[in-house]
């Protein structure tokens, strides 16, 4: 490997090991060194004063919520209590947490109480964070091209990206990956160029934290092994390839333990829950309520969605000069190709743009789960920065002949003043910026195509107008119930003392993010709209008036039934429901379906179709007053020759429903009895509960599914089960008899066990574990009844077909909670498996609900011996506190 700089001469072998100790420099004096990077100072210094001018300015976000869940969880795992964060969401349990533990690390440390500070905190520490990448985008930058202006100019660049901005004061989850990753690209230049044991120590700790962060840390962790390859082809002689080993294996070394370190759900089971943790994005494939081109779709409709997002949302002028950058690589790997993959610099560059070109490639190829525009891939504006800058530097090359190269940094400090200028216009809503290649002129255009707005920061801003137009407010003296969901809630509670002293009382006003596509007209109720380029991103409209849609319902029958009652009135749906729970109206969701008098009055993407459907959360068109709720839903503005309303999508008018609750008595199979009875059905988990509470049904559902595994994989791999979450409102559906019914679709693969339940954020409400082929351990059962049992314990043990089979009667489900260990002593050790030679057993450890079923109050399981010769079995239970019951015996065969 060749630097610009004459290489020196090669040192004796195995030197490097100590390198680091080898020359020692005086500590050079601190003005001195920073005297010439005055400018990136100042300009950090003008960065950081502006952040602290407008960090009260960016509300509380969707995600802060959930990741301030997350870090409390794994607080507690640390703390000793496994069973909070085993019973969280598999979010919270698979998601690198090691920023937010630095969060939540830093607030406890420093005493930070109360909803405002402990926010504002936050806000601030990832805006630190954020220009912490700046700085080291700038160092990077400087040993790349050399010029401290160049490095200037790629810094600022990338800290004026208008949406990484916005970002950068409540996206704890993409600016902490992204400043991850420049973090490790710079330590990646520094070892390549140190090529020392430590420098790719540090480097693989910086990857090993990037990759916690985000699943995309694997670009690093994959590019770094294969320029070391690279290096071993071209070293000359052994200690130079044991240079390349050496310091590879550090890396590699480095960034596994630190990834496994700090990710606590991987410390019991490194293998099997890294393999969870690696395909938990794919979970994640469809876009939903994330517009693209107008359309809901696939990403994997949309090859170009990566690339068409990330041009219109960003500086145009630097668009151009990162494909000069990229360009001028290109144009230089192919001149001389050896020079670069060899010369430091030059092979850093090609690494940039490989790194930008690949990911962009990676997502059209094999389409990851993410959503919501490019916000999962902001690190590629870290590399683009770069390659801007290297196409700064070779225009003005190229330019310098004719006219002054000043000229042409004069034009790109142009286009980062009018991209300043650009985000002082919308602040502070820069997370819905676009640049000018897309219509910004017509009104509601935009909100029409893209998704502007889905982090509802925002009601910051609406609350606060709010605060301020009291007057407005509705008399207190006939109050309507303040019906505000958690991220109002948690806004309100991060306003100033004196504003959230102004909006004391009931907030009868509902507060809409605009992050579902508003094709009907909003009803005539908007007070207020919080606008970018002419788009709602959020309207704030008045509910008091709910009282006069109720009275003009009374006397009249009903147009439609469902968990409501539903009203036509002019230009708009009514619902009514007494007497009612006013958490109903918090968490109730009502899809309505209009039938267009003529089909072409629907939008394009409905082609085909008869009707429109859209989704209401009720806590946004709904009020709670004198035991009511009462909802007003807008109609669209064409002719309508019916509508339906329609409790949860489409289930209503499912057969499958009305049969399930018909066949609880049937020949279906009970499969549990809990809050719900679930049952099998067609493929699908049944939740039937006869009187239903509407406001449980509201909780999150979770569903385990476990692998019937192939034969050769080692039995003990069953027990990887995969979450599934889904919210009753989307998969359940409230019956006109008070039953509530809910259908979950199994997979297609053979599946062992299932374990399903509800939850909320205070943990589990209730849960069951069962088998998902009874049938099988029931004739089991019916095999060994009668006969003398090989063994008594608390079951008695049976061999049938070669089958270990476990049997007891009477039995309770709780007599099945416990573990079940078997360990089984060969005649021959060479016979077990190799990873189990040293311990002289086999291990088949199982739960019973994979390997057996509870049925008419007898209990039966099955488990498949191995197929070497046995000499003695040991089996019984076990819980934390030790052994429960054991019995031995021998096989003799």
């Amino acid at each position: 490997m060749q630097d610009d700089e004459t290489r020196p001469a090669a040192p004796p072998p195995l030197a490097f090991l100590a390198s680091s100790r080898a020359r020692k420099f005086p500590p050079p004096r601190v003005g001195r060194t920073l005297a010439p990077h005055w400018g990136a100072l100042l300009a950090l210094a003008l960065f950081l004063i502006a952040g602290l001018a407008v960090l009260d300015d960016y509300g509380v976000t969707v995600d802060e919520i959930g990741n301030a869940l997350r870090s409390a969880r794994v607080w507690a795992f640390l703390a000793g209590n496994e069973e909070a964060f085993f019973d969280a969401p598999s979010y919270v349990r698979t998601y690198g947490p090691s920023f937010e533990m630095a969060l939540l690390f830093a607030e406890r440390s420093l005493g930070i109480e109360g909803a405002r500070s402990v926010y504002l905190a936050q806000h601030l520490l990832i805006h630190l964070s954020f220009l912490t990448g700046g700085l080291f985008i700038y160092l990077l930058a400087l040993r790349l091209f050399g010029g401290r202006l160049l490095a200037l100019f790629a810094m600022s660049l990338f800290l004026l990206h208008p949406r990484l901005y916005a970002h950068s004061f409540f996206n704890g989850k993409d600016i902490a990956f992204l400043v991850a990753f420049i973090v490790a690209l710079y330590l990646a230049h520094r070892a390549f160029r140190r090529d020392t044991v430590a420098a790719f120590a540090l480097l693989g700790v910086g990857v090993g934290i990037a990759v916690n962060l985000r699943i995309m840390g694997v670009v690093p962790l994959a590019a770094i092994p294969a320029l070391r390859a690279l290096d071993f082809a071209f070293a000359q002689g052994w200690p130079e390839r044991m240079r390349v080993i050496l310091t590879t294996g550090a890396f590699a070394l480095a960034a596994t333990l630190t990834a496994y370190a700090l990710l606590p759900y991987q410390w019991a089971d490194p293998v099997g829950r890294a393999a969870e943790w690696w395909t938990t994005p794919s979970e994640h494939l469809v876009i939903r309520n994330g517009w693209f081109r107008s359309l809901i779709e696939r990403i994997a409709d949309f090859p170009e969605y990566l690339p068409v997002w990330f041009s219109i949302t960003s500086p145009p002028f630097a668009l151009l000069l990162g494909l000069i950058g990229g360009a001028t690589i290109l144009f230089r790997a192919v001149r001389a190709p050896r020079e670069a993959l060899r010369n430091t610099r030059r092979r850093f560059g090609l690494l940039l743009a490989a790194c930008f070109a690949l990911s962009i490639l990676a997502v059209a190829a094999f389409n990851p789960g993410f959503y919501f525009g490019w916000r999962h891939m902001y690190f590629l504006w870290a590399l683009f920065s770069l390659l801007a800058a290297l196409g700064l530097s070779g225009l003005a090359a190229a330019l310098s002949a004719r006219r002054p190269s000043a000229a042409v940094y004069g034009v790109a400090g142009a286009g980062l003043a009018a991209t300043l200028a650009s985000m002082a216009l919308i602040h502070p809503n820069q997370q819905a910026f676009f640049n000018f290649s897309v219509d910004r002129a017509t009104p509601e255009y935009l909100r029409t195509q893209y998704v502007m707005e889905y982090w509802r920061h925002p009601m910051r801003q609406a609350l606060e107008w709010l605060s301020n137009n009291t007057d407005l407010l509705p008399d207190k003296t006939a109050p309507v119930a303040r019906n505000t969901d958690a991220m109002t809630r948690e806004n309100i509670a991060f306003l100033p003392d004196a504003a959230r002293a102004r909006l004391a009382g009931n907030l009868s006003v509902a507060l809409i993010p605009n992050d579902i596509r508003e094709s009907w007209a909003r009803s005539a109720r908007a007070l207020h709209r919080v606008q970018v380029y002419g788009n709602t991103i959020l309207t704030v409209e008045r509910k008091d008036d709910l009282r006069a849609v109720y009275a003009a319902t009374r006397g009249r029958e009903p147009d439609d039934v469902a968990a409501y009652d539903a009203y036509r009135l002019d230009g708009a749906v009514a619902l009514v429901m007494e007497p009612c729970d006013p958490a109903f109206v918090e968490q109730a969701v009502a899809t309505l379906r209009v039938t267009p008098v003529d089909r072409g009055d629907l939008p394009p993407w409905r082609e085909g179709k008869r009707d429109e459907p859209r989704f209401f959360r009720l806590i946004d068109y709904g009020a709670f007053f004198d035991g009511k709720c009462v909802a007003s839903l807008p109609l669209p503005d064409y002719p309508i020759a019916e509508f339906r309303v329609v409790w949860s999508p489409e289930l209503l008018e499912r057969e499958s429903a009305r049969e399930a609750i018909a066949a609880r008595n049937g020949e279906r199979l009970l499969l549990a009895r809990a809050t719900y009875d679930v049952y099998l059905a067609d493929g699908e988990l049944v939740y039937v509960q006869e009187r239903c509470d509407r406001t449980e049904a509201e909780r999150s559902f979770r569903v385990s599914v476990f692998y019937e595994r192939s034969d050769d994989s080692p039995e003990r791999r069953r027990e990887w089960g995969r979450d599934h979450d889904f919210k009753f409102h989307r998969q359940g559906a409230l019956l006109e008899d008070g039953a509530c019914v809910a259908l979950f679709p199994l997979p297609d693969y053979p599946i062992a066990g299932i374990r399903t339940g509800q939850y909320a954020d205070g943990g589990t409400i209730w849960e069951a574990a069962f088998s998902a082929n009874p049938e099988r351990y029931e004739a089991a059962y019916r095999a060994a009844a009668g006969k003398e049992p090989i063994a008594r314990g608390a079951f008695d043990l049976h061999i049938l077909d070669g089958d270990l089979v476990y049997v007891k009667e009477p039995c309770e489900p709780a007599d099945t909670e416990a573990r079940f260990f078997l360990h089984l002593e060969p005649e021959r050790v060479s016979d077990l498996p190799e990873d189990r030679r040293e311990y002289g057993f086999d291990n088949l450890d199982f739960r019973f609900f994979l390997n057996g079923a509870w049925f008419d109050g007898r209990c039966a399981a099955r488990v498949p011996m191995p197929d070497y010769l046995i000499a003695g079995v040991r089996t019984g239970q076990f819980s934390g506190e030790g052994e429960i019951w054991s019995a031995e015996f021998d096989l003799g065969r």
